[in-house]
């Protein structure tokens, strides 16, 4: 199907169809997609209706606020829809804070003129969903067999990871907590607690397939990892940096033990560990760095991660 247009409003999204060879049938893209080098170009085809650029607890006032009032936090353009014509609309139905929600774009299409067009939503909530992502849009974009070569790619390099870590048997482990949002907080769930198992680690607070859950800092300080690790959602490691100038002064920061010990790390959430797509493998490799360092070195330090 060469001659296939395709918008996608899910970063994860744009990353697997690159992967799955499909760059060139791409139309328009949301305006997280940044990754691959090139996409930028395409147009933009939705926007936020909040500040992305405030502070993380005005970010979640703005979230809660709008939620509340049950007033969508993305906007599609469904006159850039009209324009493009797409056969094919990526998007999700698992995070309406997180992109473009599958009734949003339902919305737009049929707002839009001329349109007929297919609506896929994805909703990963663990790394095996995740793998059947890529086989859905493989299938979406008829290229199956290109889709399967992928996942086993992914999956052996993960395999060969989690023997690295694993090696010898009574290899440390140390605990570890994935901060997913700072203020509030928030830990990481879905798929990041197998990441840090894979990377050789025990996640303290996070549960694998459930969405990422808030928590206060008297269960944070009850876990007292060896490990933090910030990753917040859409955050790279300078706003990361920022963002932690809030909440170092608390007494209940400064008395965990990754503190102490200065075992705390950001690491890029934008492009890695929030994306569910094949940059999750480049995920697993950063915590391995984090959690091994005289053992892994894939060179992602220090544009994947940093020491704070």
């Amino acid at each position: 199907m060469s001659g296939q247009r395709i918008v996608s409003l899910l970063p994860s999204a744009t990353e697997i169809v690159a992967a799955l060879d499909g760059f060139d049938r791409l139309v328009g893209r949301s305006h997280e997609c940044d990754h691959p080098p090139g996409v930028e170009a395409l147009p933009v085809c939705c926007n936020p209706r909040i500040d992305i650029n405030a502070a993380g607890n005005e970010i979640d006032r703005q979230v809660k606020q709008r939620l509340a009032e049950a007033i969508s936090i993305f906007e599609v353009d469904h006159r850039r829809l009209s324009e493009l014509q797409p056969d094919l609309i990526l998007t999700q139905d698992q995070c309406e804070v997180c992109a473009v929600s599958l009734a949003d774009v339902e919305a737009a299409v049929a707002r839009s003129t001329g349109l007929s067009t297919r609506v896929l939503s994805l909703a990963p909530a663990d790394l095996t969903d995740t793998w059947q992502t890529v086989a859905r849009i493989g299938e979406a974009i008829e290229q199956p067999d290109r889709a399967a070569e992928v996942i086993a790619q992914l999956e052996s390099r993960l395999q060969t990871l989690s023997d690295t870590t694993s090696s010898p048997p009574n290899a440390d482990r140390p605990r570890v907590a994935c901060i997913e949002w700072i203020e509030p907080l928030m830990v990481a769930g879905n798929w990041v607690p197998e990441l840090v198992e894979l990377a050789g680690g025990i996640d303290v607070l996070g549960t694998a397939g459930t969405h990422s859950p808030w928590i206060d800092w008297s269960a944070l300080a009850a876990a007292d990892p060896d490990v933090i690790v910030l990753m917040p959602c859409g955050f790279d490691i300078a706003r990361t940096r920022a963002e932690l100038a809030a909440v170092s002064a608390r007494p209940e920061w400064q008395q965990l033990r990754a503190v102490a010990d200065r075992r705390v790390v950001a690491a890029d959430g934008h492009q890695f560990f929030n994306r569910p797509g094949p940059r999750l493998v480049e995920s697993a490799e950063i915590l391995a760095e984090i959690l091994h360092p005289g053992r892994c070195d894939f060179g992602h330090h220090p544009a994947g991660w940093q020491p704070l």
